[in-house]
This record gives structure tokens, C-alpha cells and sequence, in this order.
């Protein structure tokens, strides 16, 4: 049966608020907490931000005092619901900085696989699988980091079995001219509503993982812990802007609210209804009734100021909710088939088709210059324990020269490919 957030009973707004005690929950336990749970938390964690950042943005472009105010007191509440999402995360004795990264690039990897399989547009499919080959060639960096800051974990404790972690697209060729990272953007009125809803939580969890690395990259002591986390936020940085600029720029702030606060509802449900913690199980459906009740709060003010109807805009609930899920044969075949792609203007090209003196050459040779620290995490693994960290369970890597035994220099991709016009000063 569709879930309609439309139809449901919240919690009337006035008995949102919660005291400190009641916000600052227990966390999860990082050394039993089922990778999935992890996922949620972070992932959610990232969709309350959103919701600040957007009511915020909301509050200072609009004059209306009373419009304003209900806004406020929605946004005093879902300020809470970030506070009690993002405190289960243990503290740095329990679960540090890079225990947490690998948790993040989880949630990419495999919330992306999961959109980019559900997402009905063909167009906005590719723009997901695009990146979710970025971010799954992440996570192998960031896990042999892990391995030698000598962390007394390998990631694969924390992902559990269920996600590989091996190259995707390689970081070093992930660098692209700022005009290539512009995507067509949807409309509201002709897109699928699932698309509405992938789009936007693809945005909120990159804009968090850009977020959180913007915060955390330089607490490492070591340079090149430093220079990767330097590296890799300046992606994320290009992923918010190749997911956001998919949304409808048309949309008025009061249709831009309703949208949020039914992403909201669909992503509470979908936690509630996969979540396998009966504790944490309990504060998703907490913020599930919250939410109900901000939809309806944005509902009225939709119909009130602009005279639209909220369900002609989200329809009548959603059919499945977002699952966490083991995406390993997929993503083995999109990396297969899509590895050497890249963006030029809004389209995806392989690089080899790039014509001679293409800006995406010219931005390599200047961000590439002095060495690349993706590459060099890689190196100094294998120069310090004779080869690098992979957790492979389907096999081979089904790119040849992606696999261990492949070409190690920086260039060695471009050359197995056959790739043409990439200057020697690009490294």
C-alpha cells in the first residue's frame, strides 16, 4: 500500500519541542551497529541540514512577518530532529574521523546505486551513475588512508560485506572545468515525482559529505591525510553542483518548501519502515510524525498564499521506500560500461573523445601539477606494505587495468585506454 504523508495524523507542532536531555541521545555502538543503520543516521543527518539551510535561505528572501514566523517554529523543531540524528554518531574516542568518512562514502555509493536503479528519466539516470563512479572510486582511497594511519580497523569492518571496495572512476581524471559540471535541469510539472525525490537526496547527502570534509580535512596531522581530504571535498564541491543544478530553478520558495518537507516525510518512512535498531527505529518514526505535521503546515501556506493544492504537487504517497542495499553487480557493470566517461558542457562523452586542447585538459594541468594525492595514497600503501587495500568478493575488477596487476604511474590509465591529447604536465 502507498504511504500518503497527506492522509496521516502528525504530532501538532506545539509538542515538537524536546528538552537537551531528550536530544542528546545515546549513540550507536560503531563496533556493533550494522553498516546500513550507519548509513541512515549519516544520511539523515544531511537531509536535516538541508532543511536549515533551505528554511534560512527561505526566511531571508521573503518579507511576509507571518510567513516568516511559521517557518521559524518549523525550523526550531527540525533543528532538533539534526541535533538527535547527527548525536548518535559516537564521539572521536569511539569512532573517528576517518571511520566516519568510510560511512559517508558508503552512503554515497550506495543510496547513488540505489537512486540510479529507481530512477525513471534516462537522462537524470546517467547523471547518477556518473557520479556514483566518482564517489565509489573515493571510498578505495579513503580505505587504504585508513590502513595506514594504522587506524586498528580496515573498512571493511565498518561496510560490512555488503559494498566492495575497489577503483571506480579514477579521482585524478575526476577533475573537470567548472563549466562541465552543469547539468539539464527538470521541471516540476512534466518530472516523475520519484525523480523529485531522488534528485533531492542525492543533493542533501553531497552538500553534507562537502560539508563535513570542508570541516574535517584539516584535523589530520599527516600532509597527504590532509591533501586527500583537500582533494576529494573539491569533488564533492563539483557533485552538489552536478546534482543541484538538476532541480527545477523555476520553482517559487512556497512549492520549494512542500517538495522539502514531503522529502522529508518519504525519507523518515523509508528509515522506519528498513530500519533493523528497534531503538533508533523509534526516533525515525518520532520525526516521521513530525514531518506529517510540517507538510501539512507548508501545505496550507501553499494554498493559502499561492492557491495551489499540495497533492496535485506530490501525488498520492509513495509506492517503496529507499533501501540500503548490497549493489555490488551493478555497480561492477556500470563501471564496466562507463569508467571512461566525462562531462563536457551537460553531456557525458569518454575522454578519448575530447578534441585536442579541450578545457577539461587545461584544468587537469593546473589542479594535477606537483602530484595528485589519490594517486599518492595508493603508492605510498604499496610502498609501505607491497600492494594496496582493495575488499574485492566478485571477482577480478572488471576493468583490466584497474586491477592490481595494472599500470601504477599516474598516466598509465590514459595509456591502457588509449586515451588521447592528456599533457605530460597534467601530472
Amino acid at each position: 500500500m502507498p504511504f500518503n504523508p497527506l492522509a496521516e495524523r502528525g504530532i501538532p507542532l506545539e509538542r515538537q519541542f524536546r528538552s537537551w536531555s531528550e536530544l542528546n541521545v545515546q549513540p550507536y555502538d560503531t563496533r556493533d551497529v550494522h553498516p546500513y543503520t550507519r548509513c541512515r543516521v549519516i544520511l539523515m543527518n544531511g537531509v536535516e541540514v538541508e532543511a536549515a539551510m533551505f528554511s534560512h535561505n527561505f526566511n531571508r528572501n521573503t518579507g511576509d512577518v507571518e510567513l516568516k514566523q511559521r517557518l521559524q517554529r518549523v525550523r526550531r523543531v527540525e533543528q532538533q530532529q539534526q541535533k538527535a540524528v547527527n548525536w548518535l554518531i559516537p564521539g572521536e574516542a569511539q569512532e573517528n574521523a576517518i571511520e566516519v568518512t568510510i560511512g559517508y562514502e558508503q552512503v554515497a555509493v550506495d543510496l547513488t546505486a540505489w537512486l540510479a536503479r529507481h530512477e525513471p528519466d534516462p537522462y537524470l539516470k546517467q547523471v547518477y551513475e556518473f557520479g556514483l563512479l566518482e564517489d565509489f572510486d573515493h571510498l578505495y582511497r579513503y580505505a587504504n588512508l585508513m590502513d595506514l594511519m594504522g587506524n586498528g580497523r580496515r573498512a571493511e569492518e565498518i561496510t560490512g560485506s555488503y559494498t566492495e571496495i575497489t577503483p571506480g572512476r579514477p579521482t585524478i581524471f575526476e577533475h573537470r572545468d567548472p563549466s562541465d559540471d552543469i547539468r539539464r535541469p527538470m521541471t516540476v510539472q512534466a518530472a516523475h515525482r520519484q525523480s523529485i525525490l531522488n534528485a533531492m537526496t542525492l543533493v542533501s547527502a553531497e552538500q553534507q559529505t562537502m560539508n563535513y570534509y570542508m570541516t574535517v580535512g584539516n584535523r589530520p596531522t599527516d600532509p597527504l591525510a590532509r591533501a586527500l581530504y583537500l582533494e576529494i571535498a573539491e569533488i564533492e564541491e563539483q557533485h552538489v553542483s552536478h546534482y543541484e543544478s538538476c532541480l527545477d530553478p523555476n520553482m517559487s520558495w512556497l512549492t520549494n518548501w512542500v517538495l522539502h518537507e514531503n522529502h522529508e516525510c518519504w525519507l523518515y518512512w523509508s528509515c522506519f519502515e528498513t530500519e533493523v535498531d528497534p531503538r533508533i527505529k523509534a526516533i525515525w518514526e518520532l520525526h516521521l510524525a513530525m514531518e506529517i505535521e510540517h507538510l501539512r503546515i507548508a501545505a496550507r501556506a501553499l494554498e493559502e498564499i499561492e492557491g495551489k493544492d499540495a497533492a496535485a504537487l506530490i501525488g498520492a504517497g509513495y509506492d517503496a521506500p529507499m533501501t540500503f542495499e548490497e549493489n555490488k553487480a551493478y555497480l561492477r557493470e556500470v563501471v564496466s560500461q562507463q569508467v571512461e566517461l566525462t562531462a563536457w558542457d551537460s553531456e557525458f562523452v569518454p575522454i578519448q573523445q575530447l578534441p585536442e586542447g579541450h578545457r577539461y585538459f587545461e584544468y587537469q594541468a593546473t589542479v594535477n601539477a606537483g602530484g595528485v594525492p589519490t594517486e599518492q595514497v595508493i603508492e605510498r600503501h604499496r610502498a609501505e606494505f607491497g600492494d594496496e587495500y582493495r575488499f574485492e568478493t566478485e571477482g577480478p575488477h572488471p576493468v583490466a587495468p584497474l586491477r592490481p596487476e595494472g599500470p601504477h604511474d599516474e598516466l598509465g590509465y590514459w595509456r591502457a585506454t588509449g586515451a588521447q591529447g592528456a599533457p605530460a604536465a597534467s601530472v
